[in-house]
């Protein structure tokens, strides 16, 4: 395979890999492939889980290519469709992302692993925002961070650019589980395929109201989803997997899902 972006289907889970050498960083080019690759698997119906993972062992993603920007790409640059690294923006994305992080997650690529719902991570990675040292903002991470973990925690790595591991990581809550990293991509591929055996109206919903109540009041919130007002919602209150689910219950046997 040639280009920055590899992909490998396998069943109903797509696999997307960073190798743009030598650090996996990403300029705008690169930033609206991985979008239109999002997208694309946003749209298909045959595909239910993506993973997110990059080549080599030492870098997962430090971000922005500041090779690029210092040859005049600006940090407003068009990204594409999903923004940044194509996951940051990108509507409609009802579909569960499994980060694999295999190595240093600095900036943009700190912020892309924040774009993922789960993350697993290799024992050696370490994260960081030093956009402060390189005179712009991480945006994104102003944003996400402060909602993730404690204010304080997220305005000190904002505001120092220090590096933490993974296991204060873990202990902030920003990762899921730590692996050796001879067994991040088994683990991550174990996980993926517990994920596509799963509801797919049900993940959607999930995403689209954690997405869409982030900001309301409890009681709005509680009023998107109980008068139906998100489309998933109301497409899985009246589906046949709903209807499956319950029946799979009452017969005591696993369900078959169908996504309608």
């Amino acid at each position: 395979m040639t280009g920055p972006i590899h992909t490998t289907r396998h069943g109903a889970v797509l696999e997307v890999t960073i190798d743009r050498p030598k650090a996996n960083a990403i300029d705008a080019a690169t930033s609206r492939i991985m979008g239109d690759i999002f997208a694309g698997f946003r749209d298909d119906p045959e595909l239910r889980v993506a993973i997110l993972t990059a080549a080599g062992e030492r870098f997962f993603c430090p971000g922005w290519d500041l090779k690029a920007a210092a040859a005049g790409e600006p940090p407003d640059s068009n990204y594409g469709v999903g923004g940044f690294g194509g996951l940051q923006e990108l509507p409609g994305l009802n579909k569960p992302v499994i980060g694999a992080i295999n190595g240093l997650a600095f900036g943009g690529g700190f912020e892309i692993a924040l774009s993922c719902d789960l993350l697993i991570v290799a024992d050696h990675v370490t994260f960081a925002l030093p956009e402060i040292n390189s005179g712009t903002v991480a945006d994104a991470a102003s944003i996400k961070l402060p909602r993730r973990i404690p204010h304080h925690v997220a305005m000190e790595l904002l505001l120092t650019g220090r590096r933490i591991d993974v296991h204060e990581a873990k202990q902030w809550g920003l990762v899921n589980e730590i692996v050796p990293a001879d067994r991040l991509m088994s683990r991550a591929r174990e996980l993926a395929q517990q994920l596509a055996e799963g509801p797919p109206l049900v993940f959607a919903a999930i995403k689209e109201i954690v997405r869409e109540t982030a900001h309301l009041p409890i009681q709005q919130a509680f009023d998107q989803v109980t008068k139906r007002r998100l489309p998933t919602v109301d497409v899985l209150y009246g589906s046949e997997d709903q209807k499956e689910g319950a029946r799979a219950f009452a017969e005591k046997r696993k369900p078959v899902w169908r996504g309608r």
